[in-house]
C-alpha cells in the first residue's frame, strides 16, 4: 500500500477524449497533445476511455497508434474496450501492430457484457446474429488466447508463388498478453480476473455484494484483496491493480477554475451518498482541493491503500487548458506528495 513511507510506483491518467460534433479533428489532436504533455511531466502512462456513438473516443487503437508516434516512453492504455462491440481476432490484430508500432507500450484493458443500449444498435452491430452473441468471460479468453499466439487454424504455409498464410494472429507482439487488463467492478469478476491471469483495473464505480455495507472504499479494498488472492492461488506472482478515482487538484488553478471544478464536483456528489438502481451501482466521490489535502484523503482510502499504481481520470467535460493545469499538479505535486518520482 502507499504510505508516506512507501511511496506511489506508478503514475497515470485517464481521459474520454472530448470532442465538439461541429469540429471533431479540433478534440482529437487535444487528446493527443495531452498525452505529449503527459510525457513531458514524466507520467508513467496515459489510458483512453472507449466510447461509442458519443461525443469521446470511438477509436482509442487509431488513437494510440498516432500517439506512439509522437511519443516514445509513455505507456498507452484502454480504460476500458468493451468486447461486446468488438471482433476479438480483429482487435487482437489492431492492438498487436500499434504495440509492435510502440515499442511494447500498450496496455489494453477490456471488459464483457451487453453493449450499452443494445437494443438501439443491434440491427446494425450484429445484424444476423444478435440473439447469438456471446457477451460472457469467454469472449475475453477468446481475445486473450488470440493476443497470446493461440492457433486461428490447421492451416498455414506457402500458397502459389507469393501468398505465405499464418495459423495465427500475425504480427505477433511477444508480450503483449501480459499486458491485458481486466476492468472489474464487481467481487465476482475481480476474482475471475485473478484467476484467469490478467491484471485489474479499478475505478470509480463499484457493485458491492447482496450483504455487503454500501462504502465504496471497503468494497473496492475487499475486491482487490479477492483479485490478489485468486492471482497468488493460480500461480501469478506479477498481477498488478491500478485504480483509478477522479482528483482534481487546485494548486494552481485560477479563482475562475476552482469555482468551475467545485460546481461539477457539487452537480456528481449527491449520486454518491447510497447506490443507484437494481445493481446498486455505487460512484466514488470526486477529491478536490490542494494536492496535500487530496494525498490525505488518499491514504486514508480503503482501495487506495492496496495499490501502488494508479490512473487517475480526467473529468469528463473540461477545457483543454483546464487539463493541462491538472495534470501538471498532477505530476508536479500530488505525485510527489504521494512519494512518486518520474523515472529517469
Amino acid at each position: 500500500m502507499p504510505t508516506p513511507d512507501r511511496p506511489l510506483r506508478k503514475l497515470g491518467f485517464l481521459t474520454i477524449g472530448l470532442f465538439d460534433p461541429a469540429d471533431p479533428a479540433a478534440g482529437h489532436r487535444s487528446t493527443l497533445e495531452i498525452i505529449e504533455l503527459g510525457e513531458r511531466l514524466g507520467f508513467d502512462s496515459a489510458w483512453l476511455r472507449h466510447r461509442h456513438l458519443q461525443y469521446g473516443i470511438s477509436s482509442p487503437v487509431a488513437v494510440m497508434a498516432a500517439a506512439s508516434q509522437r511519443t516514445s516512453k509513455i505507456e498507452l492504455g484502454t480504460a476500458v474496450t468493451p468486447l461486446g462491440w468488438e471482433n476479438p481476432l480483429r482487435l487482437a490484430e489492431d492492438l498487436a501492430t500499434v504495440d509492435l508500432l510502440s515499442g511494447g507500450r500498450i496496455n489494453p484493458g477490456v471488459s464483457v457484457g451487453v453493449p450499452m443500449h443494445y437494443d438501439t444498435v443491434k440491427h446494425e452491430l450484429y445484424p444476423d446474429s444478435a440473439d447469438t452473441e456471446d457477451f460472457s468471460y469467454a469472449r475475453v479468453d477468446r481475445f486473450a488466447r488470440l493476443v497470446a499466439g493461440g492457433k486461428v487454424r490447421e492451416f498455414s504455409g506457402k500458397q502459389g508463388v507469393v501468398e505465405e498464410f499464418s495459423n495465427r494472429v500475425e504480427p505477433h507482439s511477444a508480450g503483449l498478453r501480459e499486458r491485458i487488463w481486466y476492468g472489474a467492478a464487481s467481487l465476482k469478476s475481480a476474482t475471475w480476473a485473478g484467476e484467469n491471469g490478467f491484471n485489474l483495473l479499478t475505478s470509480s464505480v463499484v457493485f458491492p455484494g447482496p450483504d455487503e455495507e454500501p462504502d465504496f472504499a471497503a468494497v473496492q479494498q475487499r475486491q482487490i484483496r479477492a483479485f490478489r488472492g485468486a492471482a497468488e492461488a493460480s500461480g501469478s506472482s506479477t498481477a498488478r491493480v491500478s485504480q483509478g478515482l477522479v482528483v482534481i487538484p487546485t494548486d494552481s488553478a485560477s479563482s475562475a477554475q476552482r469555482e468551475k471544478y467545485q460546481r461539477y464536483v457539487d452537480e456528481r456528489t449527491p449520486r454518491t451518498s447510497a447506490p443507484q438502481g437494481p445493481q446498486r451501482m455505487m460512484f466514488a466521490r470526486d477529491l478536490i482541493g490542494s494536492s496535500d489535502q487530496i494525498a490525505e484523503q488518499l491514504y486514508a482510502h480503503q482501495g487506495f491503500q492496496e495499490v501502488d499504481e494508479v490512473a487517475f481520470a480526467l473529468p469528463f467535460s473540461f477545457e483543454h487548458e483546464d487539463y493541462v493545469q491538472i495534470l501538471t499538479d498532477i505530476a508536479g505535486t500530488l505525485g510527489p506528495a504521494l512519494g512518486w518520482a518520474p523515472t529517469e
